[in-house]
């Protein structure tokens, strides 16, 4: 595994766990709830674009 895709995978994660623990408190911000979604999203797509360039192609 890359040092890269590992980092990405290192960041989608920590991402998740704020959100989750953003989530969890009493008042949660919105505001902040959506920046995280949306970071973690373009993470997801990062690695997807990642792992779609590792795959042999069946020609």
């Amino acid at each position: 595994m890359s040092d890269h895709l590992f980092r990405l995978m290192e960041r989608h994660q920590k991402l998740d766990d704020a959100l989750r623990r953003l989530q969890g408190r009493r008042w949660p911000d919105p505001l902040e709830i959506a920046r995280l979604k949306k970071l973690k999203l373009a993470i997801k797509d990062r690695l997807a674009r990642f792992a779609a360039r590792s795959r042999p192609s069946r020609a």
